[in-house]
Formats: structure tokens, sequence, C-alpha cells
């Protein structure tokens, strides 16, 4: 990889976070989380905690699709504390991150939890106009609100 030869850190973890992407695309998702992962080191090492946290919070997503729920958990956490720590944190980026967590937090029974993050995720898709995420956001929340 050219990106590891130019001792570019930067350059070598959007490289990696590509590969990851390419391999997630074609649904192998251990090799996809080992990509992110290896991106999320070198983010470590960088002062770009906002890449981190765009990259964690794909590992979690990652980790979700594979089934591996609370192998994701501590990931969305590190994810949402970096985010609400960065004055600059996009309301996208923020949002997709709210609904990863919402929905562990829905199977692990959490419902009210879930909910305060549905709608606290409805309200930053709300914001940059991501109509699929308020219906999503919409959706979910009712169904965790019907009674059983």
């Amino acid at each position: 990889m050219a990106a590891r030869q130019a001792n570019d850190p930067p350059l070598l973890a959007q490289a990696l976070i590509e590969m990851g992407r390419l391999e997630r695309d074609q649904h192998e998702l251990d090799a996809a989380c080992h990509y992110y992962k290896d991106a999320a080191k070198i983010y470590r090492g960088l002062d770009e905690p906002l890449r981190l946290a765009h990259t964690i919070r794909h590992v979690g997503d990652i980790l979700q699709d594979a089934g591996q729920l609370k192998r994701a958990l501590p990931y969305y956490r590190e994810a949402l504390q970096i985010y609400r720590a960065q004055a600059e944190t996009p309301p996208l980026d923020m949002a997709n991150a709210i609904r990863g967590y919402a929905l562990l937090q829905a199977e692990f029974g959490e419902k009210e939890s879930a909910i305060a993050l549905w709608r606290e995720a409805r309200a930053l898709y709300a914001a940059v106009e991501v109509q699929a995420g308020v219906e999503d956001c919409d959706q979910q929340i009712g169904r965790l609100t019907q009674v059983a």
C-alpha cells in the first residue's frame, strides 16, 4: 500500500478506511472491522478527534451488522463521548452515532433510553433536513412506544 510506504499517517488512515468500506460493501465484516480498527489506532496518535470518533462509530456499526452487539457498545459510547466534547461536531455525524447506540439500547431492553436517543437523533436529522433519518426515528419511536 503506497500510503504505508509514504510514511503519512493521515493518508494511511484514510486508505485503511477506504479498504474497510470496500470490504463492508462486500459483506466481509471481519476484514472491514480490522481495517477500521487499524485506522482508529492511527487517529488515536493524531490530534484528529472527529476522525477518530467517525472511525470508531463505523467499527460499532460493523460489529452491530455482524450481530456482535455487546462488542459494539463501547465503540458507540466512545464515539458519542468524543462527539459531545467537540463543539464542531457535524450534526449528521452525531445523529448517526446516536442512531446506532439507540438501536443497541432497544436491543438490550433499555426502552426509555432508546426513546430519548431516538428523539435526540430525530432533532439532529431534522436540523440538517435528512428526511430519511427523521422518518426512521419516527418509526423507531413509534415501535418502542406501542402498547404490547
